[in-house]
Formats: structure tokens, sequence, C-alpha cells
């Protein structure tokens, strides 16, 4: 069984930083991408950025510029630090895992959401 706890969301003002963090555990042979998607209310879950086990990213075009991914590997974390925050990154985030169990097979894991407001 593999299990993502994601923490860190909580209420920022505009202009305010969070760090998301997001573990994973469980008895696995290996992870790939490791990612972070986000569902706003009333509209349906959007990519935020994803992160390769060699280090390379990708993020929404909304989010360019704000938001960094980053991983560590030995620590099966994955982190989203997101910086000058608007309230349209209001939403609740999900981090997500390509797993590779020890079967062989490459399976995908959802974490918790956790939920991120932006409100003065």
């Amino acid at each position: 069984q593999v299990q993502l706890v994601p923490s860190g969301g909580g209420l920022v003002q505009p202009g305010g930083s969070l760090r998301l963090s997001c573990a994973a555990s469980g008895s696995y042979f290996g992870i790939g991408i490791m990612g972070w998607y986000r569902q706003a209310p009333g509209k349906e879950r959007e990519s935020v950025a994803a992160i390769t086990n060699g280090g390379s990213t990708n993020y929404a075009d909304s989010v360019k510029g704000r938001f960094t991914i980053s991983r560590d590997n030995a620590k099966n974390t994955v982190y989203l630090q997101m910086n000058s925050l608007k309230p349209e990154d209001t939403a609740v985030y999900y981090c997500n895992a390509n797993v590779v169990l020890r079967s062989g097979y490459n399976v995908q894991y959802w974490g918790q959401g956790t939920p991120v407001t932006v409100s003065s």
C-alpha cells in the first residue's frame, strides 16, 4: 500500500506565500513523475506543476514564475513553493505520483486534498 500525505495548506493574503509538501510512504520499487493538481470550486481539476525524478519540471502557464516545484528523492517528498499568490489560486491542491510497485506495475496515486485560500 502506498500513501501520499500532504501538508502545508491554509489561508494567506494576496501576495503572500505558502509551501506545500507531500511525502510518499509504503512499499514500492520507485517513484517516477510527481506533481501537483488543483481544483477550484465549480471547476475541473487541473495540473499545476510536475517534476521527474531527474528534476525536469513543467508548469501551468497560470503559475509560471510564481510557483516552484521540487523534490527530495531521498525523502520521497515533493514540494510546491507558491509565491505572489492570487485569489484565483484558491483551490484544493492534490499531490500525485506515478509509483512503480515491486510487482513491476506502474500505478498513479493521489494524496488527500489540502485547501489553499487566498483572501484578504
